[in-house]
């Protein structure tokens, strides 16, 4: 059977579930991977084990492994890749509200930026905090700051809004270790410390088209603040009078978010540094220092300190017992969901790639011309907007992608695959996607408005990034 119809099978199984029959995301994952692995013929599932490396009997093996055990097999490998980070993450950005870091980052620069420049500090707040922190989180987390900065200029309420929407956004798609970015960063073997890197590049160049239509759409559309569901104008005022002497210091505060990214990305910067200095040959104090980044900072190990980090300032700020252990069960409780979400994915994709399908896409790209960057682009696009999960759409189309996801392949680092996914998970967002939702209630918006706004600015993001990605790798291929 052709890969290609195995994967529609599968596609229509996934998206059909979450949109028609309303299945959770988890289980909708894991019936698309049973369907497909059940599809896949054993003759496939022979060639892509010898293609992998492995021996004539060990893929014969894999062949007669029944449809559960291939599932499952891949259900593990995922969790054992993602699930010490995704927890350790879902800590970090728990305890960052809870203690009040949040509020002192965001109070903070826009302290530092001024009031004339708020819509920069929360496009650049948000941003900072959609590194450990989910979208959602810190749209709840900022839109009460942006209505009462709103409130108290009488104007650019919507400038606010979106530049907490684009910040947010992007780096929520493409900067470990949130659940997205990670996930597709370890399916291609990228370096974390280098995708961290290159998400941050990427994502501040994509950043500066969306402040600008963030800035031209409040004047085009001027919007007043709205009370909302949530909150009302009223409760707006009271929440921004909180005492500033109850928050965290700044330097702590940030902490959690940019130790773990010094201690993963610091080990590929020093080598890198390193080795172009001294030729190759290391000093003996240049290895102690690599070897004391390799071990702080693997992923597992530079998060759990972040998370260490962030429960103890949010027991400096509220020293009770029952507290701590309420954030740190609410934060396993949400991280275990999308743990689930993403190992589900990750066996979706893992039986996906048994069928051959990498090799197929490359020899129709080949056929017909399309680049490899712009095929992983409209690809992770084409599934966003069918099912509106932007995680979900970077979990199908990695699974689509990875088996052409060598240097050898591509012609350039699997980093820029990996990058431009995280692009494709950007455009048209409508009213499949529950941020949609979360923005358009939040913010007191109509339908409508969400659409023209919202929507138009992460889609022009999302296009914006695929071309500086597909630049960088013309320029600076790293092969």
């Amino acid at each position: 059977m052709d890969p290609l119809w195995i994967l529609l099978v599968g596609i229509i199984v996934v998206v059909g579930g979450i949109l028609w029959l309303r299945l959770h995301a988890f289980l909708a994952l894991v019936a698309g991977a049973l369907i497909v692995a059940a599809l896949t013929p054993s003759d496939a599932i022979v060639q892509y084990a010898l293609d992998k490396g492995m021996s004539q009997e060990a893929a014969h093996e894999l062949s007669e492994q029944t449809i559960g055990e291939r599932v499952a097999n891949k259900f593990g490998g995922t969790c054992a890749k993602i699930g010490i980070l995704i927890a350790m993450a879902s800590i970090v950005g728990k305890c960052l509200l809870e203690s009040g870091s949040a509020d002192r980052i965001v109070r903070s620069t826009l302290k530092l930026l001024g009031e004339p420049r708020a819509p920069l500090a929360f496009l650049s707040s948000g941003f900072v905090l959609g590194i450990p922190v989910f979208f959602d989180t810190v749209f709840y987390l900022l839109i009460p700051l942006g209505k009462a900065m709103g409130m108290r200029t009488g104007r650019n309420y919507l400038f606010f809004v979106l530049c907490i929407v684009g910040g947010a956004a992007i780096a929520h798609s493409l900067v470990p270790p949130t659940p997205g970015p990670l996930f597709v960063a370890i399916e291609l073997e990228v370096d974390l410390g280098l995708m961290i890197l290159g998400g941050i590049v990427v994502g501040m160049i994509t950043c500066i088209p969306a402040y600008f239509f963030a800035m031209w759409a409040s004047k085009k559309w001027p919007l007043p603040v709205r009370g909302s569901e949530d909150v009302s104008l009223k409760e707006l005022e009271e929440m921004t009078q909180r005492d500033e002497s109850q928050l965290p210091p700044l330097w702590l505060a940030l902490l959690p978010i940019f130790l773990p990214v010094v201690l993963i990305a610091g080990k590929t910067v020093l080598s890198a540094i390193f080795n172009k200095v001294s030729g190759g040959e290391l000093a003996s104090w240049q290895g102690g220092l690599l070897g004391l980044f390799d071990t702080l900072g693997n992923p597992n190990i530079a998060l759990a300190i972040a998370a260490a980090i962030a429960l103890a300032t949010l027991a400096r700020q509220h020293a009770d017992r029952d507290k701590l252990s309420a954030t740190v069960q609410s934060a396993l409780a949400g991280g275990g969901l999308i743990i689930l979400i993403t190992a589900g994915g990750g066996a979706f994709g893992g039986v996906l790639q048994q069928t051959g399908i990498g090799v197929r896409i490359k020899d129709l790209s080949d056929a017909y011309q399309i680049g490899v960057l712009p095929l992983a682009f409209g690809v992770t696009a084409l599934v966003r907007a069918a099912q509106g999960s932007g995680t979900v759409s970077m979990i199908t189309a990695v699974g689509i992608m990875a088996g052409m996801a060598s240097p050898e392949q591509l012609g350039f680092h699997p980093l820029y695959l990996a990058l431009a996914i995280g692009c494709g998970s950007k455009p048209f967002p409508w009213m499949n996607d529950s941020g949609f939702w979360v923005v358009c209630k939040m913010s007191g918006m109509t339908e409508i408005e969400t659409l023209r706004t919202h929507s138009v600015l992460l889609t022009l993001m999302g296009f914006t990034g695929i071309m500086v990605v597909m630049i960088l790798a013309k320029v600076f291929p790293m092969v």
